[in-house]
């Protein structure tokens, strides 16, 4: 049996990183233009991370932005929140993503479980952006207007957002396998004009046909006015989805052409873009507005001077339309590259599934998420020798951290020699804190380092910086494309507790990370209470909010482990009701409930009964303690004595948690 550590070298860059990758053009660049020279990464992140101004503006320039606009002042001011970016500077996100449009290749390639791709040119993607733009604008959209998504991974789901962003109205969307309830407790808060709905989606080899639930959320979103209905696995709708007279239908397929040409709404920097969804961990799911500017400029960074992604990639990320990743996957129009869509499981018709669909796209870049790569290596799965991945060079792998003998798999079994890239960071940025960079070495178990322009740091709970020790995730500096604010949230309040609680004007991500001397990072996970599953993530009040519903279910604890070995186990505690039993009618329940209501990726590992759920003095449950109990951590180290409710629930779960590894290794 191989023994793997987390120092081995797997990947070392070549001359075609340091020499032709996007960030050596960038250093060259900065050499010429600026007179700065740097030794190595470290020397510019250092660089990128403390002089902001400096390092932004080149960023600018160096993708040509200066021939789109001017500003006042890169930072007109740093605090957080609230910083000021670029004020002066007009831009627009669906133009800069038609800048590089070519003939030689094209923009999308899409394909799903059993299809052929399908190819979609920069000016047939020109010519269906324009006829939608029309479409909204004659159903009354107008800037700062929300129009919602209800979309699988499909073209008319990009058409639809870079329609609605080219009028300077604001782009939201959800994937239809998220329960109704989920959806609306995201959509109500968007106060949606227009709902673009598709009729329904695949996955592992069935069809599902959503449009009864259409008329649901029709009808639990009172502002919603037009559907624009996407016939994805049937004909073009003749009839209504929905009752309501007040809202009229529109076929996706028989919109008329417009009449003018494709025009872009002249917006400002920090001009509301699209909203992003929190999971849901507190309470209400979270609306995290990101802008135009901070977006683009943000993207053309990560995308390119981090993942090296260039003009003549074919972009793959397997994803549904509700992770942050297909934003992600969107960005790489930016860069004048193809990006492929996927609708279907990655493990249809086999676990091989995702890789499958790289080789028959011609897939050159493929992000996956921690999970997907784990099930391959366990099920012995080797690509390289059943497959065609040849044009594959870089892997970015996200959602959570991978065990040491996977990457070796990857690098083995899968595409050998491949770059790697495992990369942190969130839907709140929707962007990479730390990842990949071509010109630093991939060792086992270890993120490449801080994504350029991040002041990325592990802090104790004192605040103080520590070095080769886990401590909190924390920005020291603003991004551009942190949040400009939350729905539904005028003051600011729920945006400043999300973040700044902890330490005022930094601040926490909520992840467990280790920042070793090299700068490479080690992310042990969420520090929060979010179930992030196979890179989707949802909130524990989502599943509060079903199961206690219930009949014989009085309370619930809910919680999300990565383990070492880099499984994830999600078990679910019910206190039960009087009189009731935990027998298996009421399991099957609420895994249906669960799986029906809110996600088929959320149904927990094991229900198991409990005395009692224990609680904060003011009534908050202690999911993370629970979770760092069940990793290993000892009852005194993650909670005080005298400052929770049914403490001896704590030793119950340090209890459960050393039988449970105890089970585990006489399996082993």
């Amino acid at each position: 049996m191989n023994t793997y550590t987390d120092l081995d070298l797997l990947w070392s860059p070549g001359r075609r990183e340091t020499q032709d990758s996007n960030v050596a053009s960038f250093l060259r660049w900065l050499g010429t233009h600026r007179e700065l020279h740097f030794r190595d990464y470290a020397e510019l992140w250092r660089w990128s991370s403390t002089d902001l101004p400096g390092f932004w503006s080149a960023v600018w320039e160096f993708y040509g932005l200066d021939a789109v606009s001017g500003y006042d002042e890169v930072l007109a001011d740093p605090s957080m929140p609230g910083a000021r970016w670029f004020p002066g500077a007009r831009l627009n996100f669906a133009e800069q993503c038609f800048s590089h449009a070519t003939a030689t290749r094209p923009a999308l390639v899409f394909v799903d479980e059993g299809g052929v791709p399908v190819e979609v040119s920069w000016e047939e993607l020109r010519h269906q952006v324009t006829d939608v733009a029309a479409a909204l604008r004659r159903m009354g959209v107008e800037p700062g207007d929300c129009v919602a998504g209800w979309l699988p991974n499909l073209p008319q789901t990009v058409v639809a957002l870079l329609a609605t962003a080219s009028l300077g109205a604001v782009w939201t969307v959800c994937s239809p396998d998220f329960g109704t309830p989920s959806v609306l407790a995201r959509l109500r808060q968007a106060h949606p004009v227009v709902l673009v709905a598709a009729d329904g989606y695949r996955y592992g080899g069935k069809q599902y046909d959503k449009r009864p639930v259409v008329a649901e959320l029709v009808e639990g979103l009172p502002s919603v006015r037009h559907v624009l209905a996407v016939g994805h696995l049937f004909p073009a709708p003749e009839d209504a989805w929905s009752p309501r007279a007040d809202v009229q239908q529109h076929s996706w397929s028989a919109l008329p052409p417009a009449e003018g040409p494709l025009e872009f709404a002249d917006v400002p920097f920090d001009h509301p873009l699209w909203i992003l969804w929190s999971s849901g961990t507190t309470g209400v799911p979270k609306g995290i507005v990101q802008g135009h500017g901070g977006i683009v400029v943000e993207l053309l960074k990560a995308l390119g001077l981090g993942a090296d992604l260039r003009a003549g990639d074919r972009y793959l990320f397997v994803t549904s339309t509700s992770w942050m990743v297909w934003n992600f996957l969107v960005g790489g129009l930016l860069h004048g590259s193809t990006i492929i869509l996927y609708d279907g499981s990655p493990t249809f018709p086999d676990v091989d599934g995702a890789w499958r669909i790289a080789e028959r796209t011609g897939a050159t870049m493929v992000g996956v998420g921690a999970a997907y790569l784990v099930a391959g290596e366990k099920a012995d799965s080797h690509p390289a020798a059943d497959l065609g991945l040849g044009a594959v060079r870089s892997i970015l792998q996200t959602g959570s951290s991978l065990p040491p003998s996977t990457w070796h798999w990857v690098h083995d079994r899968l595409t050998p020699g491949v770059w790697l890239q495992s990369i942190c960071g969130g839907t709140d940025v929707c962007s990479v804190l730390a990842g990949g960079s071509p010109l630093l070495p991939v060792r086992a178990g270890r993120i490449q380092g801080p994504s350029l322009g991040v002041a990325l740091a592990a802090w104790d709970p004192d605040g103080l910086p520590l070095t080769g020790e886990q401590g909190e995730l924390v920005l020291t500096s603003p991004l551009p494309s942190m949040p400009l604010h939350f729905v539904g949230d005028p003051d600011g309040t729920r945006y400043r507790n999300s973040y700044f609680d902890t330490y005022p004007g930094v601040w926490r991500h909520g992840d467990w990370v280790t920042v070793h001397p090299d700068l490479s990072v080690v992310v042990a996970g969420r520090s929060d209470s979010t179930l992030n599953r196979m890179g989707v993530r949802m909130g524990s009040a989502d599943i509060y909010a079903i199961v206690e519903e219930l009949s014989g279910v009085a309370d619930s604890l809910v919680v999300g482990v990565e383990r070492p070995d880099g499984g994830y186990f999600m078990p679910l505690f019910v206190v039960l009701a009087h009189g009731a039993a935990l027998d298996d009618a009421l399991r099957d329940r609420i895994k249906a409930t669960v799986r029906r209501r809110l996600s088929p990726r959320h149904v927990p590992d094991v229900i198991l009964p409990i005395a009692a759920v224990p609680r904060t003095l003011t009534g908050k449950k202690l999911e993370v303690p629970v979770k760092r109990i069940l990793q290993g951590a000892h009852v005194d180290d993650v909670s005080s004595a005298g400052a929770v409710t049914h403490p001896e629930m704590l030793h119950w779960f340090a209890e459960f948690a050393r039988r449970t590894a105890a089970d585990d290794e006489a399996v082993s």
